[in-house]
């Protein structure tokens, strides 16, 4: 199993961004296997899952929690070949403070291959269906690598129904990503899943088992597309920002900064007087020692930070040095 992921990893890149789910167990001694197996006992289970049409297309949810609590839902978008099953890290994390909306992408997971544009333009259209079809006006919109260039663009496409993003591991413009990364995403075939995990999950999953080839080649095509979002644009987002990425991630730290900074980061009055006053409207994470595929082994972590950013918490001043 590992050297079908060591060959996908070296002739597709990082644009395989892995379920958390098919990985479990990869080259785990057996007692943190059975560890492993013993905590899914306490997984978050969805109140509710099903199909919702939009636009002529069958796209299968999950809710979790309820949607009538008074309390914006998170819209959790997955990334590339993955599902919202495997989406379960983040999910359960955040899931005591908030419903949470999460749905399978056009191609990917119990939706299946689907007719239409396979582009970042056509995901954003369809996470906004996917709400309308719900009846949620607004939600709040977590996404992970490929849903976090679609959080983006769905937040300047549709900015009424977005009300603040969390983007992991994204990017804005296609040259976010190392160019060794655009070089293996280039470089994908059918060939580099064969027999692995990722392949297995789709063919479990999805209605249309034997369009994984189809998959791959949609993916490389919307990843070699224009996908850029103009500066411009992506400063006008009305949506706060928080940004996650590792310090060994695949997206550019020097991105990960330029996108801070369009959102409305770097408060030099802020830095100045030496406190924040306000909850900001943009903030960014750093997470040491992680990777692309890291960062869903960081779910707990990565709602400790962001729930106060969801809840527009004040931030806190230290002890002692404000009357």
């Amino acid at each position: 199993m590992m050297a079908a992921l060591k060959g996908g990893l070296v002739r597709g890149g990082i644009a395989a961004s892995f379920a958390a789910a098919a990985l479990t167990g990869c080259g785990q001694p057996a007692a943190q296997r059975h560890e492993a197996a013993d905590a899914s006992a306490d997984e978050v289970r969805p109140a509710k899952t099903g199909y919702v049409n939009v636009a002529g297309a069958r796209f299968y949810y999950q809710v979790f929690g309820r949607l009538d609590a008074g309390k914006t839902p998170l819209l959790v978008l997955h990334g590339s070949f993955m599902s919202s099953e495997a989406m379960a890290p983040i999910i359960k994390a955040f899931a005591p403070s908030r419903p949470i909306i999460a749905f399978d992408a056009r191609g990917h997971g119990r939706t299946g291959n689907l007719p239409g544009p396979f582009t970042y333009d056509q995901m954003a259209a369809d996470a906004a269906g996917v709400l309308d079809a719900l009846k949620v006006p607004t939600a709040d919109v977590l996404g992970y690598s490929m849903g976090g260039v679609t959080a983006i663009v769905m937040a300047v496409r549709y900015p009424a129904k977005v009300g603040k993003q969390v983007v992991l591991s994204g990017v804005s413009e296609r040259a976010g990503w190392y160019p060794e990364v655009l070089g293996g995403m280039a470089q994908m075939t059918p060939e580099a899943f064969a027999g692995g995990p990722l392949e297995a999950a789709y063919r479990r999953l999805s209605p249309t088992p034997d369009a994984f080839p189809k998959l791959v080649a949609e993916i490389r095509g919307q990843e070699a597309g224009g996908y850029d979002q103009p500066d411009a644009a992506v400063r006008s987002i009305s949506a706060k920002t928080m940004i996650f990425i590792g310090d060994a991630d695949g997206v550019r730290l020097d991105h990960a900064l330029k996108l801070f900074l369009l959102r409305g980061g770097g408060d030099r009055k802020a830095a100045a007087q030496g406190f924040l006053p306000n909850a900001p409207r943009a903030r960014l994470a750093v997470l040491p020692a992680t990777s692309h595929l890291g960062m869903m082994a960081q779910g707990h972590l990565i709602s400790e930070l962001a729930t106060p950013f969801l809840d527009d918490a004040k931030p806190v001043t230290a002890p002692g040095f404000m009357n």
